[in-house]
């Protein structure tokens, strides 16, 4: 080892090597080789949302006349440099840590004041000028500043997944409209029901999604509640009574999210149940996710031996060994992410369940999985708009097939012939491999041209006008040869 390449930092443990160029500290390191978990670092936004919470609070201490302004200035210009990009390498602790998220924040803390020192003509690891603590750290505690870090991230984030959301919704529509005319066989408990039209199919696919874009929007209303100021557990024990009323009302302005301080300190301290909402709420959309991927790859199954009723974008060879088979491996993998998710969800809650007393000390797995969760479910949803629904199409001659041998139109008739004959002749239908509207017309039950009214495939899909008023004639009929019976 070359010694010359070392700074020695110490702390109420002890001394430890720090490489002499880092912006990190022994607080960081410590963390770091505590904590090789994940081997994945802090998520690229959580960073950056610790440093404008750290920018908020030098103004807001400043302002409250505790911090100078060459020391806030500097502070502030080294936050805006790790906001642009700047120093992510610097940030070497695991997302998943012991200690509610302190490697986090005294990671961050180095940073801001090795590159504040720097700034001001002082040396690294010295923190004679800026401390992380003392300064950067001022009136703050890890259990204010990181569960509000973790809001202003899981907002933008939400932001960026509504947006794909929003994309994804337009594209069922647009495929709704332009199915709007194709006639097929609805399916219940995967047997023939009664017809339907694809473009009804993909208005409930987008019927879902929109609420899903709902209750994502409601739930990150709870999240823009802060406990900044409340420092250790609520009270806002070292935090200046200023400091305290105007930090979240920066930390709005230079978001421009309409954050609010929380009422009640003590609780959104101890509690991060609004990260739990939120988790449901993504939940919920996977599984609706999941849902739409199951019914297109059932109805795009084939295309000999299965529905081939809709064609997905042939996107890869899907066998090894199979030599022209394709495999709709885009719904496949929409079905994989909600299955993650639900994953996530169950670790979040159960880590918001585990807090105890006036903390939860689980933060980091929970802001690890809600993160993840919206990463994947934005970059799935992009690959599933852009990469399969754009691009289905449809067969229509053998949906218009299925139709017209499924005895499942029978239904229709059951209002005019009586369920128990309806059953007959689909059961016979079934049986000889025929048609029921021909079986119908060879048995004279009714005749070719009411059969035409009644079976029209459009009023088969919607209340149609023409099959009620043969209804109503004949229920008049019958209530008249009764009156003439009598």
């Amino acid at each position: 080892m070359d010694i010359s390449k070392y700074r020695i930092e110490s702390d109420s443990l002890g001394e430890k090597l720090v490489p002499k160029d880092a912006y990190y500290g022994i607080q960081s390191l410590r963390g770091k080789e505590n904590f090789q978990i994940t081997k994945q670092k802090v998520h690229s936004e959580m960073i950056k949302a610790v440093a404008i919470t750290k920018k908020a609070a030098a103004l807001a201490n400043f302002q409250a006349g505790m911090l100078s302004e060459k020391i806030c200035n500097a502070i502030v210009q080294a936050c805006d440099e790790i906001i642009a990009g700047k120093f992510q390498n610097q940030f070497i602790t695991d997302m998943i840590q012991g200690g509610a998220g302190t490697s986090i924040n005294m990671n961050a803390n180095e940073v801001i004041a090795n590159r504040a020192q720097e700034l001001l003509g002082g040396q690294k690891g010295v923190y004679d000028i800026v401390h992380p603590n003392d300064h950067v750290n001022f009136g703050q505690s890890t259990n204010d500043v990181i569960p509000t870090a973790a809001k202003i991230a899981t907002i933008k984030l939400a932001n960026r997944l509504l947006v794909e959301m929003r994309h994804l919704h337009k594209a069922y529509l647009d495929k709704a409209n332009e199915f709007g005319g194709i006639i097929k066989m609805g399916r219940t408990h995967l047997q023939d029901a009664v017809p339907i039209r694809l473009g009804q199919e993909f208005n409930a696919f987008a019927s879902a999604l929109e609420r899903d874009i709902k209750r994502i929007e409601e739930s990150l209303e709870d999240l823009k509640y802060l406990n900044m100021g409340a420092t250790a557990v609520g009270t806002g024990l070292n935090a200046n009574r200023k400091y305290i009323e105007n930090v979240v009302k920066i930390l709005a302005e230079l978001t421009n999210i309409d954050f609010k301080q929380a009422d009640d300190l003590v609780d959104a301290t101890r509690n991060l149940d609004p990260f739990v909402w939120l988790s449901s709420a993504l939940k919920t959309c996977a599984v609706n996710l999941s849902k739409t991927a199951n019914d297109l790859r059932l109805m795009a199954s084939g295309p000999k031996a299965g529905f081939n009723e809709i064609n997905l974008p042939q996107m890869q060879p899907g066998s090894s060994i199979m030599p022209g088979k394709v495999n709709p491996v885009i719904p496949e993998v929409v079905n994989q992410i909600a299955f993650q998710v639900f994953g996530n969800d169950v670790t979040i809650t159960k880590a918001c369940e585990a807090g105890q007393l006036e903390l939860n000390v689980f933060g980091p797995v929970i802001y690890a999985n809600i993160f993840q969760s919206l990463d994947i479910l934005r970059r799935g949803i992009n690959t599933f708009y852009e990469k399969c629904i754009k691009g289905i199409t449809v067969n229509k001659d053998m949906c218009i097939h299925y139709v017209e041998r499924s005895a499942g139109i029978v239904t229709a008739l059951a209002p005019h012939i009586g369920y128990k004959l309806a059953s007959e002749i689909a059961k016979e239908a079934i049986k000889l491999n025929r048609s029921v509207k021909e079986l119908v017309i060879e048995k004279k039950i009714l005749t070719p041209e009411e059969l035409d009214i009644i079976l029209n495939i459009n009023n088969l899909t919607s209340p149609g006008i023409s099959g009620e008023e043969l209804l109503i004639k004949k229920m008049k009929k019958q209530e008249n040869n009764g009156v003439n019976n009598a």
